[in-house]
């Protein structure tokens, strides 16, 4: 692989890297100035952070590990500490997801608008998880129904297993 090629890809992964996190600040954000205000009870908003807290911590974690692939990309692997440590957010991850959702079942919304919107931020949470841990979701659109039939492994859990073998 060409240095150019390397170039281009640290330049793609810093990208991801900044938009995994700025979608967690933006998610904060209209949490407080949008959302948060408009609960009708406190529980409405304990169901609300129970569909966002693992949003975010996954979208944190995306974010960081693009910004630390930038080190390793087409010249060595991921860490094996690192690479561990993944391991274990794959597990935590699944953990948050599972209490989030009882969460939501237990404080579950009166308000119609958050009965929609906080399982719909809990949803993106799955979505995010499947596509970084579990089967790569994230494509093109040009080419997303081509793609995502490919069931494709997602680079992070590609850089594990290589940290892994290696």
């Amino acid at each position: 692989m060409t240095d150019d090629r390397r170039t281009v890809l640290r330049g793609r992964y810093l990208s991801l890297g900044l938009g995994e996190l700025f979608a967690a600040v933006v998610f904060i954000w209209v949490a407080f100035v949008s959302a948060l205000p408009l609960f009708e009870r406190p529980t409405d908003a304990l169901a609300f952070w129970s569909a966002l807290v693992p949003l975010l911590v996954i979208l944190v974690q995306a974010g960081v590990y693009w910004l630390l692939a930038r080190r390793w990309v087409k010249q060595s692997t991921m860490p094996p500490g690192l690479a561990a440590t993944y391991r274990g957010f794959r597990v935590l991850d699944a953990v948050l997801l599972l209490a989030g959702f009882v969460g939501i079942i237990v404080w579950f919304p009166a308000h119609p608008f958050a009965a929609i919107g906080i399982p719909f931020v809990w949803l993106l949470g799955v979505i995010e998880y499947v596509n970084y841990f579990v089967v790569r979701l994230a494509y093109p659109p040009s080419v997303w129904f081509k793609r995502i039939g490919e069931w494709r492994t997602p680079r992070l859990m590609q850089d594990v297993r290589a940290a892994q073998r290696g």
